[in-house]
């Protein structure tokens, strides 16, 4: 490989006439604050090449790969976190980075030039020699949240593939992994004062197959969990790979599976709610959370036992949804009404900005930050949370404009459970269009910020809303290629997104599949579907220019 082939682009590459050679008496030289990086090396470049990539002994001079923590010349990548230089000669290749985690992406560039075998968990071929072309590398993000959510409550998918996503993130140097862990259709983590919300609420019995307007069903349950033991080690995990998790807990809409758990959770005046179940299907759903002091406790239960599993140096912030939350079960109930009154509310908009408030005020005296879809600007904004801009630009720029933080991460751009062609052999198409170019350019910062508003703007993110998206092979698909040019907005400094080479990213994209392959990544082929990856006479939702709301 070279440094042509590199994803995401670095800032600088200039290449030398040396070449390296990793081989049997290859040592790893790991200074104070690089541990975890050298643990990685070991366990997954060791994997790869069959090296044991030993520590280095003090004094010995062998060739070795030598880890640092220091200021990064020139001077504009000195002070940036995440900044990295790699500088590779004949002796040595030695990965500095301004902290840990740009010592970690650093890493992430070296195992890229040493081709696509080194994405393998074995050796190919044991008697291979391994060499890395001599070069100076200097590269730094241009934001420092560079995110994924996942959806595991419409489609649960096992710890396992969910420690394999975040080695697909940190392979593309993204670090925030949000995790989308309750819904309508679904409730994931254990609760151990809550038993109910595992045991009743994190199965259906049917689902949906396909688009909510399709005749068809999958008769069979679907469900599953994620112990607190499950929890630790994905949150560990992440931690290894410098990743953050956002855990998500929805409030107060999207919440009928832990409603058919706990039915007092529910406008009880106004629905049997002992009667639900666990939604089977897609869309808005209209059954809410109360806005009773009964409801804080309860989430403010679940809330600290989520603070104990997401540790604030891995999970600074706390997601609490705040989405789609339709008020016509407030407007109908008189318990509602009455809180409305007592509160001093000026309607149903305020009474959920109410339930945003509280839990801002309950996250911040606990050292974490709230973070919510855009909807949670409805009704006044929590004065600490930030902003999760899904429906477009607008949420975004009215959020900074306020003076909050934001993530941009606008369904026409970034969600990639939106089709990746217009073509009939797409599986189950729902919503936009949006292609490998789409993606490749979209613009996070939008023109009509100021610069200091701007600087408000936290970074992006790419969202994988689940419901047509049963497998992980499905997830596969409809994520990559697309992430790979999303990594490289959200690291590298682009052009104008009118003028970027995407030609250029096309090519690099040859070489990048390769190393897809080798990681067992099903991604969409350029020329379209494989036969086995289409799903015909499953009704998905192919209007462009409308919303899918699945």
């Amino acid at each position: 490989m070279t440094l042509a082939d590199l994803i995401p682009a670095p800032a600088t590459a200039r290449s030398t006439a040396d070449i390296f050679v990793l081989d049997e008496s290859t040592v790893i030289d790991a200074a104070p604050g690089t541990e975890r990086t050298a643990r990685w090396l070991r366990a997954t470049l060791g994997a790869a090449t069959g090296l044991p990539l030993a520590p280095a002994a003090s004094g010995a001079d062998r060739p070795a790969i030598r880890l640092r923590i220091a200021p990064i010349a020139p001077a504009d990548l000195g002070d940036v976190p995440e900044a990295h230089r790699l500088h590779i000669d004949a002796e040595a290749v030695t990965l500095t980075g301004t902290d840990a985690a740009g010592v970690f992406w650093a890493a992430q560039t070296l195992r890229q030039l040493l081709g696509p075998e080194a994405f393998r968990r074995a050796p190919l071929d044991p008697g291979r020699r391994w060499t890395v072309p001599g070069a100076v590398i200097e590269d730094a993000p241009r934001f420092g949240w560079r995110g994924m959510m996942l959806d595991v409550a419409r489609h649960f998918r096992p710890k396992d593939d969910i420690l394999r996503q975040l080695d697909l993130l940190a392979a593309h140097k993204l670090n925030v992994f949000h995790f989308h862990l309750t819904d309508d259709q679904g409730w994931r983590i254990e609760i151990e004062r809550y038993p109910k919300l595992t045991e009743i609420a994190s199965w259906r019995p049917r689902t949906k197959w396909g688009h909510r307007a399709s005749p068809l069903w999958e008769d069979r349950p679907h469900g599953g969990f994620y112990t607190q033991d499950d929890i630790r080690e994905i949150v560990a995990y992440a931690r290894e790979r410098h990743i953050r998790v956002v855990p998500e807990v929805d409030i107060p809409g999207h919440s009928q599976a832990a409603i058919a758990a706990y039915p007092e959770l529910g406008n009880t005046d106004v629905v049997d709610t002992s009667a639900l179940g666990v939604w089977d299907t897609w869309g808005i759903n209209p059954n809410v959370l109360a806005p009773t002091e009964a409801v804080l406790r309860f989430y403010e239960g679940v809330l600290e036992e989520v603070l104990d599993l997401f540790p604030a140096d891995t999970s600074p912030y706390v997601h609490i949804g705040g989405d789609e939350c339709p008020k016509d079960q407030w407007k109908q109930s008189p318990a509602a009404q009455a809180r409305i009154k007592e509160l001093g509310l000026g309607g149903e908009d305020e009474l959920q900005s109410w339930f945003i408030r509280h839990f801002d005020g309950w996250l911040t005296a606990r050292g974490r930050r709230l973070i919510g879809w855009d909807e949670i600007l409805e009704g006044g904004l929590a004065p600490g949370a930030a902003v999760s801009s899904w429906r477009g630009y607008a949420g975004g720029i009215a959020a900074a404009r306020a003076g909050h933080d934001v993530v941009m991460c606008p369904e026409q751009q970034v969600y990639l459970d939106h089709r990746q062609d217009g073509g009939e052999d797409e599986p189950v198409p729902i919503g936009y269009v949006r292609t490998l170019e789409d993606v490749y350019r979209f613009e996070p910062v939008p023109p009509q910020l100021t610069a200091e508003e701007a600087r408000h703007v936290l970074g992006t993110q790419a969202n994988v809303w689940t419901e047509v998206m049963e497998t992980r092979s499905r997830v596969d698909y409809q994520v990559f290629p697309r992430l790979v040019a999303f990594a490289e907005v959200a690291w590298s400094s682009l052009p104008p997104a009118a003028e970027r080479d995407f030609a250029g990213f096309e090519r690099r994209m040859t070489a990048h599949r390769a190393r897809l392959d080798a990681l067992g990544v099903d991604y969409r082929p350029p020329s379209g579907p494989h036969p086995w990856q289409r799903r015909p006479g499953v009704l998905g939702r192919p209007i462009e220019g409308a919303p899918p709301n699945v």
